[in-house]
């Protein structure tokens, strides 16, 4: 190394210090490139480097803090990564590393006083080499894009332009796969926290009504059909407002994301805190409406409301709509009704049309709430153009309904599940929530054992 200064100090071993910057080994580290297999498109450019320079061989390296680890080495023929590298003082990398960012160009590198006592100069037989470094963002030279020639010779313009140019596309190679890595790795986050949002959204187990089978699921909306992986708007809850008194809620917040999940939570638990009061469901809902006009919520809200108490004969209660599906009753004999006012939807008008309807479920029936994910599935678009556009309209849904004649609340949740999903072949076009409550057959339901006490799902 006679002869050589470097633009830093130098390690013990007499080797630029930068050698062993943290951040410069970290952002080397950062490229997933260590030690990892030959691929074409870095074989590509440094054998394009070889063809274009007349050189035997042509390199791609990444240099951390001891080695010089080879990623393509055209002209040498060597496969398994342990085999792809040096110790780094023996290698010329580390005279890029020191130069901090400048190219390392040697005509005769036996004669040459930088070079001369190299002890990789005879071995390697190098007789000329020509190097650009490999920079990140920051200008940290993470490595060397290189040619070798056996014999001494002096490198033209174009040779080097050629060699720069070709050093900023591996260069930019490696940034662009970094970033994909970090933004799938942003992705996933992104999905982990719409999850985590949805989830809050839901109860985590639907409450147990003495009597009355319950039971729900959820079906996201598809990656491909939204802009980006966001949470729902969609919402339901069960739980007791007072003695044998219960409410389910249905809801559906126009739109996706964090805005339309706080709409949702804020209804949800408005709904939940104001149930304990006395008020039928259309005064309950327009509160709620109240509520989200005070806080100019910049979405509207749909919104289905039921509140039932425990009978001898089975249930009753009234159900409000408030610009949502009816509700569906299948009763114990097979058939299935409809059942509900359309209403005004949430958080736009200050005043509300809204109808309290009456409903009764003997042993047997079951009461069915839903989002228009359900009446509004349609296939892939561009999958089968016979299914293009077929919508899983609101008639579909009742003659699906009525095919589960005899299931329990589990079995008609998961068969309706299972219809929409043969109907969309796996792609939903919009969330999709359902609730069943089912009154077991047999004995009343208030004969049976009292409610425990109410706890948020």
């Amino acid at each position: 190394m006679a002869g050589t200064d470097f633009a830093s100090a130098v390690r013990r071993d007499g080797l630029p210090a930068v050698l062993s910057d943290p951040a410069r080994v970290a952002a080397v580290k950062a490229t997933g490139l260590l030690d990892t297999g030959a691929e074409e498109v870095f074989d590509d450019l440094a054998s394009l480097a070889a063809r274009i320079t007349g050189t035997a061989r042509a390199f791609v390296t990444l240099v951390d803090e001891d080695r010089s680890f080879w990623k393509s080495c055209v002209g040498v023929d060597l496969d398994e990564p342990a085999d792809r590298q040096s110790p780094v003082a023996q290698s010329f990398c580390y005279f890029l590393v020191g130069a901090g960012g400048a190219p390392f160009v040697v005509d005769d590198a036996a004669a040459d006083p930088r070079t001369a006592a190299h002890p990789s100069v005879g071995p390697m037989n190098i007789g000329a080499w020509a190097g650009y470094p490999l920079l990140d963002p920051e200008g940290r030279v993470l490595g060397s894009f290189c040619v070798i020639d056996d014999s001494p010779r002096s490198w033209s313009p174009a040779d080097l332009a050629t060699l720069a140019t070709l050093a900023r596309s591996v260069s930019a190679e490696m940034r662009m796969r970094q970033l994909l890595t970090a933004s799938q790795e942003a992705h996933r986050r992104s999905a982990d926290l719409a999850h985590s949002l949805q989830a809050g959204l839901l109860p985590a187990a639907l409450r147990t009504i003495p009597g009355v089978e319950a039971a729900a699921s959820y079906l996201s909306a598809s990656r491909s059909a939204r802009t980006d992986i966001e949470v729902g708007g969609d919402f339901y809850d069960l739980f007791r407002t007072h003695g044998d008194n219960w409410a389910a809620i249905m809801g559906d917040v126009c739109g996706k994301g964090v805005q339309a999940a706080q709409i949702s939570s804020m209804a949800r638990y408005t709904i939940r805190a104001d149930a304990a009061d006395p008020g039928t469901p259309g005064e309950l809902l327009t509160r709620l409406n109240t509520a989200m006009i005070a806080q100019s919520a910049p979405r509207f809200l749909t919104a289905l409301y039921a509140a039932f108490h425990l009978t001898p004969a089975g249930a009753a209660g009234t159900v409000t709509l408030a610009g949502h599906p009816p509700a569906l009753i299948r009763r114990a004999a097979g058939h299935v009704e409809e059942v509900g006012v359309p209403g005004t939807l949430l958080g736009i008008l200050p005043r509300l049309d809204l109808t309290d309807t009456s409903f009764h479920l003997g042993p047997g029936d079951l009461l069915l709430l839903y989002t228009d994910g359900a009446t509004e599935a349609r296939a892939r678009p561009g999958t089968d153009p016979e299914d293009a556009g077929a919508v899983f309209g609101e008639a579909d849904l009742a003659q699906a309904l009525a095919a589960t004649h005899g299931m329990d609340a589990t079995a008609t949740v998961d068969h309706l599940t299972a219809v929409l999903h043969a109907h969309h072949h796996g792609w939903a076009s919009d969330d999709t929530a359902l609730l069943a409550l089912r009154v077991e057959p047999g004995a009343p339901a208030a004969a049976r054992t009292s409610a425990t006490p109410d706890m948020l799902g």
